[in-house]
């Protein structure tokens, strides 16, 4: 790549300031009319000079999250002018494809917790499609840029367990550096540990910009080799000296020189101190290099220390666990108990700190401590950077502790905050907020306004995980169109991510069915054989349920859809694994067994009430129950109907054979003067469902404490039968259990998937009847006779 660019520069070295006059006098004793030059030819020159010095400026600007890297093969073919554009700092962001990590969001089977590719799929390259116009005409702003390692600067404590990377020493020039390679050569077998450390120190300090020389240079491959040779005659700080000289000469963590050291201070662990065992964690976290044997052996060690460890060790200590991603478990109740001992005494960014080591290694405290730590947080969140409070948000949603305060007073910081913050920290924000089911729009509001100027920086993780949380909370694409349009379309300009990640693009399209926006060219993509193959082969997640999501929400909400579509094969597997989940965990729970219980002793028996997943794709079940247009009820549990949980049964002929009991008169009158009773005599005359008469409700009611008037007025208003009775349809009921889960937090606002669900159920034709965790659960505990006036009441409601 190096000679393919220097050869496109050639020509433009001409016009460097230092190699003109040169130029011009050859040019004078070969040519010499090309002296004689015009003004004009010369102001020409002047101005590509200018333009060249301008434009030939790589501007760095890292990311805290992953690196750029280009195409080498792509970068020699382009034209002068599209070189100009890759090196600009305003080249726009489908130039960079970059590295990054998985995280599942909520694709496990469990009903408490709640997650474009360009293969040349299509023969055809896909036509360019015009950018948005929101962050396309206007500059990108930098990126943000986060300090990790802040809580450092805390107390002077650190400095004998960590290394400060702003304290780099005081950088000396090339030539100070060739005597010392000098005497490596003459050196040679002579040299002494002491030699070999100090000389590597020295190297050390060399010019960033002069380190690759360093690196590349035989006396220091030699002088390396020497250090192995000897490595046994170091002493511990020796070691730690050298390892730190490896930290500033950015030795590549792949070398495999590395391996030697770390097995060597590994088999050191058990002469060395807490404070050098930490700082050689330290110094291999900064060369970057994963030491699993090494903190394996200084998590043996803890124990012994465990009477040493103050503030400044145990912070160390849980951020070294949180950069190795790992904490043993018979560690984590001891670092409770020290963490609880030192909170009080913990600044600002330390308690990031801690909370960020806890959530990258997934370790778990206990609920009170959690609590604890989060109410030291909320003393101090006015002082905190905005990188520590989003640790702490990272970390209560990996505890899913629902902090009334804490989340209040993010509903004051997020917004004065959000100006400043990176699409990182934001998408964190309102993950967090999306995992607590904790909806505040000005929160919502406020990430949405800042968003769209940082999609240019936005990985295809970023976008999807956005994406998500908003659809999931119900933040409707008119309250922000350009939120959801400028992630849609990162999302198209991220295609290449999703080959590594197809997980991404399923979590982003999920998020926007989920609100009723249905990219197409998403979503064939999506629902393409190729992806689809390509998504199944993920290892670390079972993506079938997302895609069995996305296939039926395009079946019932794009009719005209003529894309590709999930196989039937493929649509039978994640429904019966859906099924099978459901079986052993949603249909066993007392709510929903009690509610298909009373429903059978209501209507007349089992084959009146289907406990089912209607709509498999929504991954929830419901008891299906089917009146006729009397209002009598029509069997729908048949033997053929058991065979498969997603087959709609059919309603010719049920007429016939409808022998159900519903409510009648003398029911009625034993719902009414009956208390307590829980076996009730049901056979008699099926009538149709009617109106309860003014005083029957009030006295029917009387016994049940928290039913809502609104139902007794229900009961009591005049019915709409006309229409009913006109009517030859059957009528197909879908009664909903609910549980707090299906609801943001505190209010009636459902969730995205129940939200959808509730949409896809009226398109295929089902009222949905809902036995609302407010009022059904209270009834639980109430007799028989209540739970059956109860529904009733509810189904009743739904035919008015």
């Amino acid at each position: 790549m190096a000679a393919c660019m220097l050869c496109r520069r050639v020509p433009r070295l001409q016009y460097l300031p230092g190699c003109r006059k040169g130029f011009a006098q050859a040019q004078y004793l070969h040519i010499k009319s090309k002296c004689e030059t015009d003004d004009q030819e010369e102001k020409k020159r002047v101005s590509q000079q200018q333009e060249f010095s301008q434009g030939y400026r790589l501007r760095y600007n890292p990311s805290s999250y992953y690196h750029s890297v280009c195409n080498s093969a792509n970068l020699c073919s382009q034209t002068d002018d599209e070189d100009k554009q890759l090196f600009s700092p305003h080249a726009p962001s489908f130039w960079q494809q970059s590295n990054h990590y998985s995280v599942s969001c909520s694709r496990h089977l469990s009903s408490s917790k709640n997650r474009l590719l360009d293969l040349s799929f299509n023969k055809v390259p896909e036509p360019e499609r015009p950018t948005v116009s929101l962050y396309q005409r206007t500059p990108v702003p930098p990126d943000v840029k986060v300090d990790s390692r802040a809580f450092l600067k805390c107390r002077p404590e650190y400095a004998s367990v960590a290394l400060d990377l702003t304290q780099r020493p005081q950088p000396i020039e090339w030539v100070e550096v060739l005597p010392i390679l000098q005497k490596v050569t003459i050196f040679k077998d002579r040299m002494k540990p002491s030699d070999v450390s100090q000389f590597l120190m020295e190297l050390s300090k060399l010019h960033p910009d002069k380190v690759p020389l360093v690196r590349s240079d035989q006396r220091f491959i030699m002088l390396l080799r020497y250090s192995v040779e000897n490595l046994r005659l170091f002493s511990h700080l020796q070691l730690l000296e050298v390892l730190e000289s490896f930290v500033w000469l950015d030795m590549p963590s792949s070398h495999t020189v590395l391996e030697v050291y770390e097995a060597e201070l590994s088999h050191r662990a058990n002469e060395m101190t807490l404070h050098q065992l930490l700082l050689a964690a330290d110094l291999w976290r900064c060369i970057g290099k994963q030491v699993p044997q090494f903190l394996q052996n200084l998590y043996d060690h803890v124990y012994l220390y465990l009477g040493q460890i103050g503030v400044s060790e145990l912070v160390q200590l849980l951020y070294i666990m949180g950069e190795g991603r790992f904490c043993p478990k018979d560690l984590i109740h001891p670092l409770e108990q020290l963490l609880m001992r030192h909170l009080k005494w913990l600044h600002p960014e330390e308690v990031g700190t801690v909370c960020l080591g806890l959530f990258k290694s997934q370790t778990s405290i206990s609920e009170g401590a959690v609590t604890h730590v989060v109410d030291r947080a909320l003393s101090l969140v006015t002082e905190m950077s905005d990188f520590a409070m989003v640790n702490v948000l990272k970390y209560l949603r990996f505890s899913y502790l629902f902090h009334r305060g804490w989340l209040e007073a993010m509903a004051q910081e997020v917004p004065q905050r959000a100006h400043r913050m990176g699409v990182k920290g934001l998408m964190h924000v309102v993950l967090t907020c999306s995992a607590l089911h904790y909806r505040n729009d000005s929160i919502l509001v406020a990430v949405a306004e800042r968003v769209p100027s940082l999609v240019p920086h936005c990985r295809s993780k970023d976008a999807s995980k956005l994406l998500w949380a908003y659809g999931s909370l119900g933040f409707s694409p008119v309250q922000s169109p350009s939120f959801y349009l400028s992630l849609t379309e990162a999302l198209r300009q991220k295609k290449a991510e999703f080959q590594r990640f197809p997980e991404h693009l399923l979590t982003g399209l999920l998020g926007l069915v989920f609100v009723s926006q249905f990219p197409e060219d998403l979503l064939a993509l999506a629902l393409s054989p190729d992806f689809v193959n390509l998504a199944l082969k993920c290892t670390q997640l079972d993506l079938k349920r997302d895609l069995l999501t996305l296939d039926g929400a395009v079946a019932l909400e794009l009719p005209q859809w003529t894309g590709p579509r999930l196989s039937c094969e493929l649509r039978q597997e994640a429904t019966e694994m859906l099924w099978k989940f459901a079986q052993s965990d949603m249909c066993q729970k007392l709510e929903v067994v009690e509610a298909e219980s009373a429903l059978r002793d209501l209507l007349g028996g089992e084959k009146f009430v289907r406990k089912r997943m209607i709509l498999p794709h929504t991954r929830t079940i419901d008891l299906e129950v089917h009146l006729d247009s009397a209002g009598q009820p029509i069997p729908v549990n048949l033997p053929s109907l058991e065979q498969s949980p997603t087959i709609t049964p059919s309603h010719q002929g049920w007429e016939k054979l409808n022998t159900g009991v519903t409510i009648t008169d003398e029911l009625l009158a034993q719902l009414i003067n009956t208390k307590g009773s829980t076996d009730l005599p049901l056979r008699g005359k099926p009538t149709s469902l009617h109106r309860l008469r003014p005083d029957e409700s009030e006295r029917l009611f009387d016994s049940v404490l928290d039913l809502t008037g609104d139902l007794k007025e229900t009961l009591n208003k005049p019915r709409n039968s006309s229409g009913r009775q006109d009517s030859k349809s059957t009528v197909k009921i879908a009664i909903q259990v609910s549980s707090r889960n299906h609801y943001c937090s505190r209010s009636q606002q459902l969730l995205g998937l129940h939200a959808m669900k509730r949409r896809h159920l009226q398109l295929a034709g089902f009222k949905v009847v809902e036995l609302s965790y407010q009022e059904w659960y209270p009834i639980l505990r109430k007799s028989r006779a209540e739970k059956m006036a109860y529904l009733h009441c509810k189904i009743y409601n739904s035919l008015s």
